[in-house]
């Protein structure tokens, strides 16, 4: 019973979290959903020191949640191909080079700058830390969020041509993140000599292009399917098997089941709901996924939330938490700024566009769980605080004046509107 008490709890929290939200606080769902969950896990902190039986029962259960299994191998595909599944295939071709410069280049260059500046920076608060666990975490947390930029780009009313870059760039530099994350992994475990270029070249080869490959090769698949028959029920449930499938195939193949769950995602939103589905299926199929994909937001963004009860941040891990936002938010700017630079010819962008990709790459659950995934004879505590105050700083501050940064720029497409359900 302690896995249905663990999911019970956390569906109950998200609902009433949710209703609150909407009735009250009228923020952006993931937002309010985070927020209200932070609060009551410091409340629940203060109540616990006070020795109260039953929150020392919920900081238990939160206890038992390994999160990284949960987003990583669980929630994270069925979120990727809810947003994939309404990305604009022919935009997102347009701005291939800078999306591919964003998602790869830079991605490598803000691991880079992260890890070096932490290297020298942790030694003036007595926290002298090995280059490699400095560049591990800028490996995981340099990768922009999906499941976050996604969650609040809906309400931002961006121009559509810098909401794909922003969108295109969080939903691919997964593979090349888990890339980096997995060798430096390896350095930092076993030695310099178990990740040479070849091991990290076929690394790569298996995990990223392997993932691509494979996602193609299930969405024309799946799509062909949709196009033979016309019966919603079975179509939905098509569609809920290539995620889970996807998911179960790539794992066993050791490729990137994220972008092999996100290539199969779009290649059903642009030809399987344009070409295989009568209005009737693509209304169910778009609300079963909607639906889907707020459940398991609401789920995940509470979880983040409460993750604080059971992490131990002192006042120098916020200190340096601190430090690091501006840290990562520099090298995002750098890491965009010199691959888009390079490709000036081919990509157009200015001051203001960079502006709103940095401000707009937000960190959320991924940045978490790779941490939460690091070995416990690494500085893991450390990092896990740090990477916690990055993203919770991401998620509300950066989500919360990314709309208004937008309108202030000139960037909006429309004017802003009241929270809706999401």
């Amino acid at each position: 019973m302690d896995l249905y008490n663990t999911l019970a709890l956390l569906m109950v929290v998200a609902a009433v979290f949710a209703y609150l939200n909407h009735r009250f606080l009228r923020l952006p769902g993931t937002i309010g959903l985070m927020i209200l969950a932070l609060v009551s896990s410091l409340l629940a902190i203060g109540l616990g020191r006070l020795g109260v039986a039953g929150v020392l029962t919920v900081s238990a259960l939160v206890r038992s949640i390994d999160f990284h299994t949960v987003l990583m191998q669980v929630m994270l595909s069925f979120l990727l191909f809810a947003g994939a599944l309404h990305v604009d295939v022919r935009a997102l071709g347009q701005e291939r080079a800078a999306v591919g410069a964003m998602a790869t280049a830079g991605t490598l260059l803000s691991t880079g700058l992260v890890g070096t500046a932490c290297y020298y920076l942790l030694p003036l608060f007595g926290l002298p830390t090995a280059f490699i666990y400095c560049l591990l975490f800028g490996a995981l947390i340099s990768p922009t969020d999906p499941i976050a930029v996604l969650g609040i780009l809906k309400q931002a009313r961006i121009d559509k041509r810098l909401e794909i870059r922003i969108v295109g760039e969080s939903l691919f530099n997964d593979g090349i993140a888990v890339v980096v994350f997995v060798s430096l992994f390896e350095i930092a475990r076993f030695g310099a000599e178990r990740a040479t270029p070849g091991v990290i070249g076929q690394l790569f080869l298996r995990e990223a292009v392997g993932g691509i490959v494979l996602g193609a090769a299930l969405g024309y698949l799946t799509y062909w399917a949709l196009r033979s028959i016309d019966n919603y029920k079975v179509e939905v449930l098509l569609t809920l098997a290539l995620v889970m499938g996807g998911t179960a195939l790539a794992t066993a193949l050791h490729t990137s089941g994220p972008l092999a769950i996100v290539v199969a995602g779009l290649i059903v939103g642009d030809k399987g709901r344009a070409l295989g589905m009568s209005d009737q299926t693509r209304e169910y199929l778009d609300k079963f996924w909607e639906v889907l994909d707020e459940i398991l937001n609401a789920v995940l963004f509470v979880l983040i939330g409460l993750e604080m009860l059971v992490l131990d941040i002192s006042r120098t891990t916020l200190l340096v938490g601190g430090v690091a936002i501006g840290l990562v938010l520099a090298a995002r700017w750098v890491s965009l700024a010199v691959p888009l630079a390079l490709l000036r010819g081919r990509v157009s962008f200015d001051r203001a566009t960079l502006r709103v990709l940095t401000w707009g790459g937000l960190r959320g659950g991924i940045s978490v769980a790779l941490a939460l995934s690091l070995a416990k004879d690494m500085p893991r505590d450390l990092i896990v605080g740090v990477t916690y105050v990055v993203v919770v700083f991401s998620i509300i501050v950066q989500g919360l004046s990314i709309g208004a940064l937008v309108r202030k720029l000139g960037l909006s497409t429309v004017e802003p509107t009241a929270p809706d359900d999401h």
